[in-house]
């Protein structure tokens, strides 16, 4: 009397258990079912053998996900059992189609036994079958629906369809990639604004969350963050001029940046956080290796979701890798305060400055503010220290008022002026106090 192992299976008969098991030799390391053997070993034989055979085969074919018949092997033995062997299989996971990527679907041998695979389990076997790139990975969710991106290609005169789903990256191998999920109206990931009444972002205004296809997000959080942008009128000379508090290309340079570069892999939303001085967008993923944000301000970018690039370069809605950045930067180029790029292990944040209150802040004890009373006199100082400032402390880790006026080649009252303005404006912070008084980054 033979036992179940570990790559030994019985089947008295044709049951659905049968494509679990399968699945989950294809999804191990490759077993043998014998159709035709009861549980205790005994030999009981298939009635009508050879139709047997015919379902057991076409079964297999037409019941599992992807085309698993590359690695099994079918013997009609004289005792009319059937005997299947099963190799492990190169593109893992394998599924039940009617249940799709999901443990109700996907099987695993533990001991003599089939069980579900966990949601871990199967997305190692996808990333080791299909390689560490995220959007070319196969989906976990097969039933995709691509409405919004229809409307969205169609609205930039660029042809969209099921033949083109292969040529974007949409479908490989028959089946949907992550990027088809990022695109599709099935996408898990969501963009977050909050809107802040005070600088600490503590106190909630109003908050949103806008989720579908990429391109609904792109659209809907845009839309919102332009009612965010305030305009205000400000007199000069006989003529009233409108400024709004953000640049909307800034805000759509930003946005898009946010959602093509992010690191899908990691299920948390883009963050954009609003108050009245600024508004902040963060994503996750930080820098590729080998960028600094150095690299980024100047224009150099190494895209994380190269496919997802080039789908929003094919609609025209990025002009190519790293413009988007140092558009952002030449938009500002007039404005007292710069945007900031703030990168972690694991996010990429830019802050983009409300340039109305920029446009009001105190220089030398003087407001220039909005309105008939504004100053037209130019600052006494100008971003670019600013920012020589800035550099210094993230080289060295401080700053002293001396070296301040050292490296700005400055008089001690204008040195402290510019260091009391970024105080005011939250870019630095003095620790101690006297000849001991050092700044730092907040």
């Amino acid at each position: 009397m033979d036992f179940e192992t570990e790559e030994i299976e019985f089947k008295s008969c044709i049951t659905g258990d049968l494509y679990k098991e399968v699945i989950a030799f294809a999804n191990t390391n490759g077993g043998v079912i014998y159709v035709g053997i009861d549980d205790e070993g005994n030999v009981v034989g298939l009635d009508n053998v050879d139709e047997e055979y015919t379902r057991i085969t076409n079964g297999i074919r037409d019941a599992i996900m992807p085309d698993v018949t590359t690695v099994v092997r079918f013997t009609l033995q004289e005792n009319k059992v059937v005997r299947i062997a099963v190799s492990e299989g190169s593109n893992k996971p394998y599924y039940l189609k009617a249940k799709g990527l999901k443990p109700s679907g996907v099987y695993v041998r533990q001991g003599s036994s089939s069980a579900p695979a966990s949601p871990d389990q199967i997305r190692r076997m996808i990333k080791d079958s299909d390689g560490d790139v995220f959007e070319e990975m196969r989906s976990m969710n097969q039933d995709l629906v691509f409405d919004s991106a229809e409307k969205t290609f169609a609205k930039y005169g660029v042809a969209f369809g099921l033949d083109k789903y292969r040529t974007l990256g949409i479908v490989r191998n028959g089946l949907y990639t992550n990027l088809g999920l990022i695109l599709s109206d099935q996408c898990l990931h969501t963009v977050k604004v909050a809107v802040f009444g005070d600088d600490a972002k503590t106190i909630f205004k109003d908050n949103k969350e806008f989720g579908g296809s990429v391109f609904e997000q792109l659209e809907s959080a845009f839309d919102y963050l332009m009612l965010c942008n305030r305009t205000v009128s400000e007199i000069k000379g006989l003529e009233r001029v409108e400024k709004q508090d953000y640049p909307e290309a800034a805000l759509r340079e930003a946005l898009l940046n946010a959602l093509v570069h992010r690191d899908y892999s990691f299920s948390g939303s883009i963050i954009v956080n609003v108050n009245e001085k600024e508004i902040e967008f963060i994503s996750l993923g930080g820098l590729l290796p080998g960028l600094s944000p150095d690299d980024i301000r100047s224009g150099i970018s190494q895209p994380r979701n190269k496919a997802l690039a080039e789908v929003f370069h094919r609609l025209r809605l990025i002009e190519s890798y790293g413009t988007g950045i140092r558009r952002i930067f030449g938009l500002y180029s007039e404005c007292p305060l710069q945007p900031r790029i703030e990168v972690t292990p694991n996010t990429f944040k830019i802050v983009l400055p409300n340039m109305n209150v920029a446009s009001s802040l105190v220089y030398d004890g003087s407001m220039v503010g909005h309105g008939s009373f504004a100053s037209e006199r130019p600052a006494p100082y100008t971003t670019g220290q600013m920012q020589r400032i800035v550099d210094f402390i993230k080289e060295k880790g401080r700053i002293t008022d001396l070296e301040i006026e050292t490296l700005l080649g400055l008089k001690k009252t204008r040195a402290f002026t510019i260091a009391k303005r970024m105080r005011d404006m939250g870019l630095i912070e003095a620790v101690g106090r006297g000849d001991g008084k050092v700044y730092v980054l907040r």
